[in-house]
């Protein structure tokens, strides 16, 4: 027998169940029905607890707070939590609103509901430098808390949802504040964590909040269009009726509609109409087991022709959430396309509570059980990011990254599936296997196929990552890398690297500036060294040098003041001072300028620049004669007798204008061991063409040999190096 019914959700949210006060002689009627009564008591208690706490205190409606943890407790009820969940709902603002502390919570109501309150309590007793990095650590705060314990989630999503529902006592942009955080963050959490029915309301209410005249329109649009679709809507439930009455299947066939927020969001995002977005009807078939979620899958595709490439299987691959269905867009009557769901009661019951089924139905529910733990395997992947990040405003931005994926799902060389955001690279793809072989990866196997590190992956493609033991990240792949993890690990292990090698270079100027007063480093006495650290209040010696090296200090100062000549009128006699010799492989903080290209046999001069460290100039460049009058910027510097990598370095070419003249270059430059790192024209008229190319050398020499062969070429009318 199949069961029909067409449900539409509310367009004005749910703030009119608010009207009714829900008590706590109600809560405690509904508790019955699940919990038992020793635990029942134990919440009343806690209901009797907060209201002395919170009494006196009334919410910006006037009505007494305590109704605002009720409220908040009703919607853990409604999920059916466990009793320590319920009573951490009661009492989740006492910590932060009221004399309560920690230890009284321990006392009256034992340590897991204390865990639980300090995890939902706000940071609003320490001082940031602004509202944007409080929230910041708010959030990350919060999220370590759920790594904790899961259910703290569960309380700060019924406590958004309350709030959310009544927020219309707010100034604007207040409203406006908290409706952006609702739809940036929380509603995004509770779609991650499989929690649809709370996503929902809470992407309405923050629509309705946030775009009070959008929300509007579309909602009158709807109102508009609904009538007319009623009797389509009819129609295709009557036809999937009847074919799954045919074919024996029992179900439940439920009409479904788009909520506001999702039908704003889908024209904004792809720029189509009204009209385009909502003339699109969805049905969901609720059945008995897997096995018949595939033949329904086959009786509706009987039915109606499917639409190529738009069937997804979520039950053989769930998603990150512990989602599970089946997923196919039909060619419906007159062309109108349909959305169908195909899943069973349990995995329609995980769908719309996520982890929140966990403790709704412990008993023999794998799929519950799935769902938290894939919970916890992307909270162990948001720990991971925290651990790593430079501050709170940057772990909120990546966590954010992760909160709306589109998933593509990638195979490893061993079958297993690995799901990531849309848009992801292979190197997103090696550090969601582990973070050191992200850190070392060279290459990749796309399909058995070797291709660029940056290459976007799709669903379906096996991906095999190449790895050697001295690589490391490059700062280039911050530009297209998507992933919260990848990004950050990149960052810390370039951050380390960097503060490694500006200690070493710090070490390396120190010394040489020493020389001045016939010392080294090793020569000045611990206590000097001491001494300096200490007056300077640093932590330690290596954070001096590191600054030395970042050109955050002067060498010349600092040895100086070890030197025990730094009193006024101190006569020094100066030893002959050597150039720093370069070799180009000291890392991130000696870079060579874009601006001149020094490569070795130019005469070269160092600059220290605050924050970068050194950078390299041609004595000849332009942009040198500004640190003229600042000979403290400058760092006599030689090249090393035997450089170490490959420079970059720039000529023009101006040739005559025929075909094949980029071609010839090319071969030329390929010939002579050299690689074209960019390519530009600069200028052209009708007879000429100018092209300045930016090339790979290992010397003066090279590059001299590689200009005198292009000169040869019979289109080439002039060659020269391009100067700063």
């Amino acid at each position: 027998m199949v069961e029909t019914a067409t449900s539409a959700p509310s367009t004005t949210g749910v703030a009119s169940k608010e009207n009714t006060r829900f008590l706590a002689s109600d809560l405690c009627a509904y508790l019955d029905s699940y919990l038992e009564p020793e635990q029942v008591s134990e919440v009343y208690k806690a209901y009797l607890f907060g209201a002395e706490a919170h009494d006196g205190q009334t919410r910006l409606s006037g009505e007494p707070y305590i109704y605002h943890p009720l409220a908040v407790a009703k919607t853990m009820a409604e999920m059916r939590m466990d009793h320590k969940s319920i009573i951490a709902a009661i009492l989740h603002d006492v910590m932060e609103d009221t004399h309560i502390s920690k230890e009284r919570i321990i006392e009256e109501f034992g340590e897991d509901v204390a865990e639980l309150v300090d995890g939902v309590s706000k940071l609003t007793h320490l001082k940031f430098r602004s509202k944007v990095e409080a929230q910041a650590e708010n959030f990350r705060k919060m999220m370590l808390a759920i790594t904790r314990d899961l259910r703290v989630i569960l309380v700060k999503l019924a406590d958004r949802l309350h709030n959310m529902r009544t927020l219309g006592v707010m100034r604007p942009d207040k409203r406006r504040r908290i409706a952006r955080e609702t739809l940036e963050i929380y509603a995004p959490i509770a779609q991650r964590l499989g929690m649809n029915a709370i996503r929902r309301e809470l992407e309405q209410l923050g629509f309705a909040a946030m775009y009070p005249n959008r929300f509007k329109v579309v909602q009158e649009a709807v109102n508009k269009a609904r009538g007319n679709r009623k009797e389509v809507m009819q129609k295709i439930e009557t036809a999937i009726f009847n074919r799954m009455e045919e074919a024996g299947i029992e179900a439940r066939i439920i009409g479904r509609e788009k909520n506001l927020y999702s039908i704003y969001r889908k024209m904004k995002q792809k720029r189509l109409s009204f009209t385009e977005v909502f003339d699109v009807f969805a049905v969901r078939i609720v059945v008995s087991d897997v096995d018949t979620c595939y033949r329904a899958l086959g009786v509706v595709h009987n039915l109606y022709k499917p639409v190529p490439g738009r069937f997804k299987d979520y039950i053989a691959i769930p998603k990150a959430n512990g989602y599970q269905s089946l997923h196919t867009v039909l060619f419906g009557p007159h062309g109108i396309p349909i959305e169908i769901q195909v899943r069973t009661e349990e995995m329609d019951r995980v769908a719309e509570s996520g982890i929140a089924a966990h403790w709704l139905y412990k008993a023999g529910d794998s799929h519950s059980a799935t769902a938290q733990a894939r919970a916890r395997e992307w909270l162990k992947g948001v720990l991971e990011i925290q651990q790593s990040a430079g501050n709170s405003i940057e772990f909120l931005e990546n966590v954010k990254v992760d909160l709306f994926p589109e998933e593509v799902y990638i195979f490893t060389p061993k079958g297993e599936i690995m799901e990531l955001p849309k848009g992801a690279t292979a190197v997103d793809f090696a550090y969601a296997v582990h973070s050191d072989v992200g850190n070392t990866c060279v290459a990749v196997k796309i399909d058995r196929r070797l291709a660029p590190l940056s290459t976007h992956l799709f669903s379906g493609q096996t991906v095999e990552i190449i790895t050697a033991p001295g690589a490391r990240p490059n700062p280039a792949w911050l530009s297209f890398v998507v992933t919260g993890k990848a990004r950050t690990s990149i960052r810390h292990y370039l951050k380390n690297l960097r503060e490694d090698e500006a200690v070493s270079l710090g070490r390396r100027l120190l010394d040489k500036a020493l020389v001045a007063y016939g010392l080294s480093l090793e020569q000045v006495a611990q206590e000097r060294i001491d001494a300096l650290v200490e007056e300077l209040k640093l932590p330690g010696l290596d954070t001096l040098l590191m600054d030395i090296g970042l050109g955050n200090r002067m060498a010349a100062l600092v040895a100086r003041r070890l030197s025990g000549r730094d009193e006024e009128g101190a006569a020094v006699e100066a030893a002959p001072e050597r150039p720093l010799a370069v070799k180009g492989t000291e890392g991130m903080v000696l870079s060579f300028a874009r601006c001149c290209y020094p490569i070795p046999g130019d005469p070269i001069v160092g600059v220290m620049s605050t924050g970068r460290g050194l950078v390299v100039h041609r004595e000849t460049c332009r942009n040198v004669s500004e640190f003229r009058d600042k000979p403290d910027k400058w760092i006599p510097v030689e090249w090393s007798p035997e450089p170490g990598v490959e420079y970059a370095a720039a000529i023009r070419v101006q040739t005559a204008n025929q075909r094949g003249v980029l071609a010839n270059l090319a071969t030329v430059i390929a010939d002579m061991g050299s690689n074209i790192e960019n390519v530009s024209f600069d200028e052209r008229d009708g007879a000429t063409t100018t092209i300045t190319f930016t090339l790979s050398t290992s010397s003066r020499r090279h590059l001299a040999n590689m200009m005198r062969r292009m000169r040869r070429l019979p289109e080439v009318m002039k060659i020269q190096r391009a100067r700063g």
